[in-house]
This record gives structure tokens, C-alpha cells and sequence, in this order.
């Protein structure tokens, strides 16, 4: 089993999302930026990630999170799973509300342009997603909610 393995299944299990959602949500955006895409919280990344910035649909500020994500062509495909918490995180949120957003990726910040995707589409595209995000397979076990997957197509 490699490193990447271990924290990937770590992060799976309840302390493990616990963790992730208390301290890898709060450092994780910061030290992503830092390193230019080379290092998170956990070492070096295992999974495919970037940083997505949103303008907070009620502050008008904006709102930074590290996520996980599928490359499709030149788009970058993204999972509101919120480690199956029973309610959608605040940034599918503010994407619904005002879909252009900046994702940082490897270093490169892109303006982009957020699609929700139909359910039909969803389950297209869920193998892929799980495929290179393993986690999401667990995280939709875990709650009743209708996880949203968004495009992000770069402007």
C-alpha cells in the first residue's frame, strides 16, 4: 500500500473527514498556494487539486477551499460532497448564486465559469470521479442529499 493509498483511505474514515474539516479545510488553501500545488497538510497532494474562490453570496467577499478534481479537456469537474455532511457546502452555494469564480491550479490562477451539472451528467461522469477522487465513493454513502457536481469551464 503506498502513501497515497493510506491517506486516502485515512481520509475516509469519520476522524479522518473530522480532521480534514477542522484543520486541512483552514491550512490546506494557504499552504497549496505556498508551495505552488507541491505540498498540503498531509504531505505532498495524492489526489488531483486546486483552489477555488468564490465571492460568499451573502458577505460579497471572497471565500477560498481546497478541492479535489477531475481534468475533463480543459475543464476541471468538482464534487460538492462535503464529506457527506448532511447539508452542501457554502461554496456550491455561492457558485449557484454567482457562477464566476478563479480556481488555482499547479501555481496558475484561471477565471472560470461554474455549470451544475444534471443528474444525468452527474452519473455519467461519477466513475471517472470516483476513480480519481476515490474518497467521493464513501462520502455519498454518507448522507440522503443529493451531492452537486459542478464544471468549471475556464474563461
Amino acid at each position: 500500500m503506498t502513501y497515497g493509498d493510506l491517506v486516502n483511505r485515512f481520509s475516509t474514515t469519520r476522524m479522518g473527514s473530522w480532521i480534514a474539516r477542522q484543520l486541512a479545510a483552514r491550512v490546506d488553501p494557504h499552504l497549496y498556494r505556498w508551495s505552488r500545488g507541491r505540498f498540503t497538510s498531509a504531505g505532498p497532494p495524492t489526489i488531483p487539486q486546486l483552489v477555488l474562490t468564490t465571492v460568499g453570496r451573502k458577505s460579497g467577499r471572497p471565500r477560498s477551499v481546497q478541492l479535489g478534481y477531475l481534468a475533463d479537456g480543459g475543464d476541471y469537474v468538482v464534487v460538492a460532497s462535503n464529506f457527506g455532511q448532511a447539508r452542501h457546502p457554502a461554496w456550491s452555494h455561492n457558485l449557484l448564486a454567482e457562477p464566476r469564480a478563479t480556481v488555482e491550479v499547479d501555481g496558475r490562477t484561471e477565471t472560470v465559469v461554474a455549470e451544475r451539472l444534471s443528474d444525468a451528467r452527474k452519473q455519467a461522469i461519477w466513475p471517472r470521479l470516483v476513480g480519481v477522487v476515490p474518497q467521493f465513493a464513501v462520502y455519498v454513502t454518507r448522507t440522503d442529499r443529493n451531492i452537486r457536481v459542478f464544471r468549471l469551464q475556464p474563461q
